[in-house]
């Protein structure tokens, strides 16, 4: 992150205007979009860093790009990042924004990796448990990982559950290591 301090500021100013006008859910799906074309296409990002193009250019090619897709705010929001100059953070923007919208909505990423990909009936039980032992809405984010050989390993904030066969492997195989049993009867 390039400036996390101006991101921040950014992001919760959008977040206070959308509230004040009452937008908030609207805004937070242009931003979900936003972000996926910034993640998705690298021609968008290289237009917003680019210095060799001018502010009223960008302003008319963003515009082009989100015409009728976003609400007047965000549209407005992105506009006033451009004339100010700071349109190069606007990814950055984005994803605070984002962590902001869960922190107000009560809502925490988890990420869950398999072996397999889950089925959605496994999936919506997996996050009814977590929803209930965490005690708040849920993000879920699902990765397959066929290293695991089975089982999974659920990450939230600064916690990991790792319930995967390739960890008990590996906990088996520093019990050998560390047997003093067998070193006792040589």
């Amino acid at each position: 992150m390039q400036n996390p301090r101006l991101a921040n500021r950014y992001a919760k100013s959008l977040i206070d205007l959308a509230v004040e006008k009452n937008e908030l859910e609207a805004v937070h799906s242009d931003i979900l979009l936003l972000q996926a074309i910034t993640r998705s296409n690298a021609d968008v990002v290289a237009l917003l860093r680019s210095p060799v193009i001018k502010a009223d250019k960008k302003i008319k090619i963003l515009d082009g790009i989100f015409s009728g897709k976003i609400s007047g705010i965000t549209a407005g929001f992105i506009r006033l990042l451009a004339i100010k100059g700071r349109e190069s953070v606007l990814a950055e923007i984005a994803g605070e924004f984002i962590k902001q919208y869960n922190v107000i909505k009560n809502i925490t990423h988890v990420k869950l990796t398999s072996a397999a990909p889950l089925e959605p009936a496994l999936l919506n039980v997996i996050r009814e448990k977590v929803e209930t032992s965490a005690g708040r809405r849920i993000q879920l984010e699902t990765a397959v990982n066929p290293d695991l050989i089975g089982g999974f390993v659920l990450e939230t904030g600064n916690d990991l559950f790792d319930a995967s066969v390739l960890r008990d492997l590996k906990d088996i195989k520093k019990q050998f290591l560390k047997n003093i049993y067998v070193s006792e009867i040589r």
